[in-house]
């Protein structure tokens, strides 16, 4: 009879700092593999502390209590398969990203990471060190290679693996999500198993972490990149995939295959994984957020409304005497068709007191941004006196186009502690709302249907600051911004670029203008769900003050 191997792949959602919560996490997985009767049950990188710690990890009492629960683990893994379980690893006074593997109530190999990203929102060169390439190790009849993460992006790893005898190679990941990320991974672990003649197993992590979202996505490929399993993104599982030694080596046999999401669908999963996960892994089980009537601050509901429930979503109407009666029945009718709690605070008479208050300061100057400015302020102060009194984080509700070119107000409409949608290009929250009234999944807790009525798509934006006003009177139309936006910010283009693709220099030369003088407002903001490659934060890193301009 041929030899066989059964693998446990466990897709799971770790906490940065929940240490013993994570041990707990690995060994009922492992409980799980040993009922199945896998040989070895895999975990992702650095699970026992969660991803990213950034420079948390490099304090003493930290890694110290990681490593010791990775040893009191190992004590308990002793009649089963063995279990591969990402850590902390300190050696000769250096740190490590490592992979362990437990087995017989012992750490049977210790693999080191030897490829540090250094790029986006990894700064693992400044954390770890790097190990030279790693052997394999054996479990049972099979000897694996561990190239972990960022070590089957590179060729050597996979290669020295390979010359060295692995039989399989099984990657452990912290992989986040940024938009077609999945075409990208698919099509590097491809090549890693063209160069080796190995079967492959990627496995990723799932769950939101700060800004970031690891989508997990987990797959299996045979030589030739046959595709033999395929795990959900953005959703827990936990998979057991079975390998026989054939004359042609060990194969991977056929499983179950998750259909991948379309673009908007992962977008939005991804939206509303980070908020869920950031409000339980800091502690909040409600939000409220002020509901204009226009559609940031709707699909910022239907998002809350989808990760936490609508009973637990407090939605604000704060009218001024610019606020039109569409805006209040719009608002009104998203959160019925959600579900959520609306509740409406006046802010006429705080207005009117607080330009009381300065008339004696402002009375030989005309009305300018200031007093619509006064506006937005009272409302982040009324929503987060609402926070503090209620218990519920506040979500601030401004897009990617807006934070570019700083069409937010520092202290009013960017108040609170979260933003869905800060790496979400106005444009795409037209089409995301559209995608969202269409589709319903099992993982929404809101309702199916309509839930952000037509009328709140369709109308011209307008932040109703002053009689009439429209996006426009401030901007370039949206489809002109993002595009221009989507060349600065996303592909670093220059202005002569731009101007080369057709795009009016002078816009161009606005819209740059706004992007740099706003660097201050950013880098107070409330973190956001990261998804593209150039988010505002810690993928794109700019100097506040900054006298530089490309003048194209």
């Amino acid at each position: 009879m041929s030899a066989t191997f059964r693998l446990t792949l466990a897709q799971l959602n770790p906490s940065v700092g929940a240490i013993e919560a994570n041990a707990a996490l690995a060994y009922d997985a492992w409980t799980k593999g040993q009922a199945a009767g896998a040989q070895m049950v895999a975990l992702t990188e650095m699970f026992i502390t969660g991803y990213q710690t950034q420079d948390m990890v490099m304090k003493p009492a930290f890694y110290t209590a990681a490593m010791a629960a990775i040893s009191a683990l190992a004590l308990r893994i002793v009649d089963g398969p063995a279990l591969g379980i990402g850590g902390p690893c300190l050696q000769s006074g250096q740190l490590y990203n490592a992979y362990y593997i437990l087995a017989e109530g012992k750490i049977a190999a210790t693999v080191l990471k030897h490829d540090l990203p250094n790029e986006g929102v990894f700064d693992e060169k400044r954390i770890f060190a790097a190990s030279p390439p790693q052997g394999p190790y054996r479990i049972g009849p099979l000897r694996i290679g561990s190239p972990i993460c960022e070590d089957a992006w590179h060729p050597e790893v996979a290669e020295t693996l390979a010359e060295s005898g692995a039989q399989i190679l099984l990657v452990p990941n912290g992989s986040p999500y940024h938009r077609d990320k999945a075409d990208v991974r698919s099509a590097l672990m491809v090549a890693r198993v063209v160069e080796t003649g190995l079967p492959l197993v990627y496995l990723n992590m799932i769950g939101g972490q700060d800004d970031q979202v690891f989508d997990g996505g987990s797959f299996v490929l045979n030589p030739g990149g046959a595709l033999m399993a395929q795990l959900p993104q953005f959703l827990p599982a936990i998979a057991h995939i079975d390998f026989v030694e054939t004359d042609d080596g060990w194969r991977a046999l056929p499983a179950e295959k998750a259909l991948l999401p379309e673009t908007y669908e992962a977008d939005y999963h991804a939206m509303v994984l980070s908020l869920r996960d950031y409000l339980g892994k800091t502690g909040f089980k409600k939000v409220l957020l002020g509901l204009s009537g226009g559609i940031d601050s709707a699909l910022v509901a239907a998002i809350a409304a989808d990760a936490i429930g609508p009973q637990n979503v407090r939605c604000v109407m704060l009218p001024s005497r610019y606020t039109s009666q569409s805006s209040l029945d719009d608002a009104a009718a998203c959160a019925r068709a959600l579900g959520c709690q609306l509740d409406t605070v006046q802010i006429s008479a705080p207005q009117d007191a607080a330009t009381a208050a300065l008339a004696h300061l402002f009375q030989d100057r005309p009305a300018d941004v200031t007093e619509e400015n006064l506006q937005s302020r009272l409302r982040g102060l009324l929503l987060m006196a609402m926070s503090n009194k209620f218990g519920e984080m506040l979500l601030t509700t401004g897009n990617k186009s807006e934070m570019a070119v700083g069409y937010c107000t520092i202290y009013g409409d960017m108040n609170g502690g979260y933003n869905p949608l800060k790496d979400l290009y106005k444009t795409r929250v037209f089409e995301t709302c559209r995608w969202r009234n269409a589709a319903h999944r099992p993982w929404m807790l809101a309702p199916a249907g309509e839930v952000i009525t037509t009328r709140i798509i369709d109308k011209p934006p307008s932040a109703e600051l002053r009689p009439d006003q429209k996006d426009e009177d401030s901007l370039p139309p949206y489809p002109v911004l993002d595009a221009i936006l989507d060349g600065l910010v996303d592909r670093e283009a220059s202005v002569a670029d731009l101007v080369a693709d057709g795009f009016d220099h002078a816009t161009v030369m606005q819209v740059q203008h706004l992007l740099y003088i706003s660097e201050y407002k950013r880098f107070q903001s409330a973190p956001g769900t990261r998804l593209t490659r150039r988010a505002f934060w810690m993928d794109r890193r700019y100097p506040i003050a900054n006298r530089w301009r490309d003048q194209g």
